[in-house]
């Protein structure tokens, strides 16, 4: 078969698919999401998938009482979201409130595709604000709380992206994903390095550094300093140096935990980024010290 006479092909059987999307029968639904889903994997299909009308109603099938048609259809949004000009038609095509009712409804493949989807559209900036001004963040702490290790992780990754946003910050911490992130600073979780880049990132605001002592984040972030990868290192002393810069009873809670040594050991085996953020800790480390000598 000539290139012409497969694209030809293909655009048929997405024609006929997209109208079985239409049909009132739930077993046609089921069926003909599940193909697309399927030929979206293969990124020479997606254009003709998504100038077929397809889109629109796949994100109305978010709705669906079947969950394995609703399954099917976010996992083929997913698919096609990972091309840049889907990731906008998808956001303007109304999909980010249904995308967010698949997470609180789903199966659990649905809400970490969903999930997946969302972080997928969030690549573009404009989609990530529409996001980020949702009522997304209930249900991703959900997911995050509660999911599987995949729809943990996928959680996680959506968490982040939306934390880059600094009006984001609050609403993540209000939702109360602080807890659950720390708890996933165990490495039973595999997920260390996720987790503590999005609590860097909420570090930078007072009420994320609060939430985070709250849940006995500094002795973990000690640790991962000590014990982690090169880049939950990297992201752990940069959490630190937030904390410890905007408070004393920080810092002390810190220095309890022995983490001088570690630090300085980081300062001579870290990232770049690692030994700057180290090397600044330590030299307010040792200002303040010499402050407090002098006071007395």
């Amino acid at each position: 078969m000539d290139l012409e006479t497969e694209v030809s092909s293909i655009s048929s059987l997405v024609h006929k698919l997209v109208e079985d999307l239409k049909c009132d029968s739930v077993d046609v639904q089921r069926a003909a999401a599940a193909e697309l889903r399927v030929l979206a994997k293969n990124t020479e299909n997606v254009d003709a998938i998504a100038k077929s009308g397809a889109i629109s109603l796949l994100i109305g099938l978010l709705y669906s009482s079947d969950l394995k048609t609703q399954e099917n259809a976010v996992t083929a949004l997913l698919n096609l979201s990972i091309a840049g000009s889907n990731k906008i038609a998808i956001a303007n095509s109304n999909a980010i409130d249904p995308l967010i009712y698949v997470l609180q409804t789903g199966n659990s493949e649905a809400k970490r595709n969903s999930a997946a989807t969302l972080y997928s559209l969030s690549v573009d900036k404009e989609n990530m604000i529409k996001i980020g001004r949702s009522g997304v963040y209930g249900p991703l702490v959900e997911l995050l709380m509660n999911g599987t290790p995949q729809g943990k992780n996928d959680a996680a990754t959506a968490l982040f992206n939306l934390s880059i946003i600094h009006e984001n910050k609050a609403r993540i911490v209000q939702a109360g994903a602080v807890r659950h992130l720390v708890k996933l600073i165990d490495p039973a979780f595999g997920m260390v390095d996720k987790a503590v880049t999005v609590l860097a990132n909420l570090a930078t605001i007072p009420k994320g550094r609060d939430a985070i002592v709250r849940e006995r984040g500094v002795p973990l972030f000690v640790e991962v300093v000590e014990l982690g990868s090169a880049r939950a290192k990297e992201n752990a002393a940069a959490a630190l140096l937030l904390l410890c810069t905007n408070s004393n009873r920080f810092c002390q809670l810190a220095l309890r935990e022995d983490v001088v040594p570690l630090l300085v050991a980081l300062l001579q085996s870290g990232t770049p980024r690692a030994r700057e953020k180290a090397g600044a800790l330590l030299s307010y480390i040792r200002n303040q010290i010499h402050g407090n000598a002098r006071r007395v």
